[in-house]
């Protein structure tokens, strides 16, 4: 119990002090569904009113791991030139939350019959709590943890590219450029530099390769670079049945390895699960893994045969 409790503090005061090696951007297994929250140039890519919903639970049965919900609205306009986004994320971890609200906006380009570039902007903020006085410490007296944050919010944008094919997608991305500070009044100091936000970038990729009639198979990838911290990757391996079911793996380095189930119950209706477990950290010896669900749906704006393309990414 004495190494339980070390590490679920060493956890709990990393997130609130904005450690190099913090989890400051919410991971995903579903990452290929849930591309709006880090690339805003996706915005309008899928010639629909889409609306994903995702809820994750990490490291399940361990007190004070994270839970983020997200939710994102998007839209192509009608000249189909731009794209509109609306991200709403919510993160806890320990004693702190963050709610983020965000709007995108892409500007999309037909560079050949059969590509397209997109360029997108996000702006919003980013909204903290953190009931810091809840912790218990060794150091009662810590000036960091006298003063909880009750709503501490910090105007932020970030910038997309984001090149698409039929079978075949690539973006790079910085979904939060202002790195915010977050303090914490305080009767003896003024202030107390409580969590420094660090720049994350982003990389990501996918195709879909035809097998036969049947069965395709599906490899996509996320590279995460935070400075400071070591860069991660995610690496997931689908095969789609009959345009249907999905079944894959996932590797995320140095972290965790998983499963993901998908089924599109229609040609709008999308619904996925997965199953991680890490393998990374001293916190596998006290979860149960991570599970997350997916839903995505896709409001036809135009005539279905205005769609050139069926819609993969």
């Amino acid at each position: 119990m004495k190494t339980l409790a070390r590490i679920t503090i060493a956890m709990t005061l990393t997130a609130i002090a904005g450690s190099n090696y913090a989890q400051q951007v919410p991971m995903y297994t579903n990452y290929m569904y849930n591309t709006l929250v880090v690339n805003p140039a996706y915005a309008g890519s899928r010639d629909a009113l889409t609306v994903t919903a995702l809820d994750r639970s990490q490291w399940v049965d361990f007190k004070g791991a994270p839970v983020t919900q997200t939710l994102t609205i998007q839209a192509p306009l009608p000249d189909q030139h731009f794209g509109v986004g609306f991200s709403l994320l919510n993160d806890a971890i320990g004693p702190t939350n963050n709610t983020s609200l965000f709007a995108d906006f892409a500007y999309k380009m037909q560079l050949t019959e059969k590509s397209k570039l997109a360029l997108g902007l996000s702006g919003g903020v980013d909204i903290l709590s953190a009931n810091l006085t809840s912790v218990q410490l060794n150091q009662q007296n810590d000036p960091a943890f006298q003063t909880n944050i009750n709503n501490q919010l910090s105007p932020n944008f970030g910038f997309g590219a984001y090149y698409s094919r039929e079978r075949f997608y690539a973006g790079i991305s910085i979904p939060e450029l202002v790195q915010s500070n977050y303090s914490a009044a305080n009767q003896e100091n003024g202030t107390t530099l409580i969590s420094k936000e660090q720049r994350s970038y982003f990389l990501i990729m996918g195709t879909l390769l035809p097998i036969s009639e049947n069965l395709d198979f599906k490899p996509t990838m996320l590279i995460k670079e935070t400075a400071a911290a070591p860069v991660e990757a995610d690496l997931t391996a689908s095969f789609i049945l009959m345009k249907k079911v999905l079944l894959g793996v996932m590797f995320r380095s140095g972290d965790a390895f998983g499963v993901l189930l998908g089924l599109d119950v229609t040609e709008q209706l999308h619904v996925g699960y997965s199953y991680d477990y890490s393998y990374g950290l001293q916190t596998y010896k006290y979860n149960e893994g991570s599970h997350e669900i997916v839903l995505r749906y896709d409001f036809l704006l135009f005539d279905k045969k205005q769609i050139h393309s069926p819609r993969y990414f």
